[in-house]
């Protein structure tokens, strides 16, 4: 249960806006929005809150280069941020604080930490005594002691006390933004940034952190150190992680050629939703999933099939009014909630789901479904929509020039000219357009041009 009731606060890792976000990224982002949308469904309220990391050595290094600042450069990779969620259909969060307008939290965050002992200053930058929590390593099960020099939580090459202390804040470099503070000029370190935002938009103890397996140490350790060192409560009471990606079994690199972004991937002729389904359905979110090309025509052609099948459900007229298929339909939707509710298991939901049109479809063409039956196969496939996202298109319109093949198409078939409607389909599928013949007239959609 959440603190309050029937409200859930949950803080989601963001992106560091030194460039498009890849594949990896959107797997987690998906993830969270698979684990909101599944909280919301379920009739809870959820206060959500990603953070975007604005200011560290990649984001400074990239702006110098092009000569311009440090806001101005993020701003442009910030918003292309909000286009791909917009494309993947994620959810907006509830807030999206950036570190570069929240420093003043920072500050007085670590004012606290350092009044209590637990941080010390050092020629103008901070340090996190690791040693002054020894509840350190409990979410990652690393043990303090093993922790030597070198270890990936010593990444700051300053004068520390211990090689293993972490840095709050960094004194100025030479050509670099800073900020004033009371222990001279600089920035925050990377960690603070997110026990500073989150508990100012969620409170000193929150119900849900997520991020993935990546972030569980250093970063998640170190927030929880520094968080509970500074208020004395408990920072979080829920922590989920999502697995790696793999792209053809190997971790995504450049150097390697398998590095995608999603704009990516949408210039090779796959489609928003076909991405969607593959990260968010077909793998368990604590598995690892293995990003290939051919899993992408996969996908595509499992969302073909759950449109197909809403599209023939919606098209279809009832002539009876019986129980016919109502308890197995029901049934089946408890099954797929129940999946969901079990750590989101997406994947096994969709095998209840799948089973479920094999016996639509069949009763559709012997035209057996009843009223009923329709009804609850709509509800069901409104259930499978509310976490998929996937099956309505909304208003998309097409372009002139398609709508008038489309057109023409009509009427070569009206006139019988058949070659000519055949070739002008073939045509319009080449541009990633296919056409459904159905008892309602002639239906469009968008499919990806690499099949």
């Amino acid at each position: 249960m959440p603190l309050n009731d029937r409200e859930v606060r949950m803080y989601t890792c963001g992106p560091t806006v030194y460039d498009f976000a890849h594949i990896g990224n959107f797997r987690a982002y998906i993830f969270e929005d698979l684990l909101r949308r599944h909280l919301e469904f379920s009739g809870y309220k959820v206060i959500h809150v990603m953070n975007i990391t604005d200011v560290d050595d990649k984001t400074i290094d990239r702006a110098r280069r092009e000569g311009i600042s440090l806001r101005e450069y993020t701003d442009r990779y910030i918003q292309y941020f909000f286009e791909d969620l917009k494309t993947l259909r994620i959810r907006p969060a509830t807030f999206y604080p950036r570190a570069t307008d929240h420093i003043n939290e920072m500050i007085e965050l670590i004012k606290v930490l350092v009044d209590k002992g637990f941080a010390y200053i050092s020629d103008g930058d901070v340090y996190f005594r690791i040693s002054n929590f020894p509840a350190y390593g409990r979410l990652s099960g690393i043990s303090l002691d093993r922790l030597m020099p070198g270890a990936r939580v010593a990444v700051d090459e300053y004068q520390k006390e211990q090689a293993t202390d972490f840095a709050l804040w960094k004194a100025t470099k030479p050509n670099e933004p800073y900020w004033d503070s009371p222990f001279g000029k600089g920035r925050p370190g990377w960690h603070i940034e997110c026990s500073a935002m989150s508990m100012k938009y969620l409170g000193q103890t929150f119900d849900i952190h997520t991020g993935g397996v990546d972030n569980i140490f250093p970063h998640h350790e170190n927030e929880i150190a520094q968080s509970e060192c500074a208020t004395g409560k408990p920072f979080v009471r829920y922590w989920l992680h999502c697995e790696h990606l793999l792209v053809n079994g190997e971790k995504m690199s450049k150097s390697k050629g398998n590095f995608y972004t999603l704009r990516d991937l949408l210039e090779k002729g796959y489609t928003p939703e076909s991405i969607r389904y593959l990260l968010i359905s077909t793998t368990h979110y604590r598995s690892k999933l293995n990003f290939t090309e051919e899993a992408l025509v996969a996908a595509a052609e499992s969302v073909d099939r759950l449109r197909n099948a809403y599209v023939r459900l919606i098209d279809y007229q009832p002539q009876t009014s019986s129980e016919f298929l109502v308890d197995e339909i029901e049934r089946a939707r408890q099954a797929y909630k129940a999946a969901l509710d079990d750590d989101l298991n997406l994947p096994q939901g969709m095998g209840y789901a799948f089973e479920t049109i094999r016996e639509l479809n069949s009763a559709i063409d012997s035209e057996r479904l009843s009223v009923e039956g329709k009804q609850k196969a709509i509800e069901f496939f409104n259930d499978l929509d509310f976490h998929l996202d996937i099956l309505k298109t909304g208003e998309e319109t097409l372009p002139k020039e398609l709508m008038e093949l489309i057109e023409l198409r009509e009427q070569a078939r009206k006139n019988k000219d058949y070659a000519t409607a055949d070739r002008i389909r073939a045509q319009l599928l080449e541009r990633g357009i296919q056409l459904e013949d159905t008892k309602a007239g002639v239906r469009w959609k968008r499919v990806s041009t690499t099949r």
